[in-house]
């Protein structure tokens, strides 16, 4: 506990009760014993915050926030024409249908 030995425990138990009295003695005994106990809970206490607090510095630390994904039209890709031939401006996202279906369309022949 705190370096007390046995006979020296006793030794202070004969002295308390030489100087209390056996009336006093149990009464302060018990009093001593509740500051203690209450001031275990409040170490306790006090640790269990400091923990909580130093863990949630520590995953900040290591888990930094992540990337913003694209939310904004202007930051997703868009697909560009290339000479291959299977774009079609109907997949393209700002083409009119109606300009594309007439780009589509076959020409007839002249008669």
């Amino acid at each position: 506990m705190s370096g007390v030995g046995s006979s020296e425990f006793i030794l202070l138990l004969v002295i308390g009760l030489i100087v209390l009295g056996p009336k006093r003695l149990p009464e302060i005994a018990s009093q001593i014993g509740g500051w203690i106990g209450q001031a275990r809970r409040m170490t306790r206490a006090m640790r269990r915050q400091l923990e909580d607090e130093l863990s949630l510095e520590e995953s900040k630390s290591i888990n930094p926030a992540p990337a913003a994904a694209p939310t904004t039209p202007q930051d997703v890709e868009q697909p560009t024409p290339n000479d291959d031939d299977s774009y079609s401006p109907l997949h393209d996202g700002g083409a009119d249908p109606a300009t594309a279906s007439e780009a589509q369309a076959p020409k007839e022949p002249d008669k």
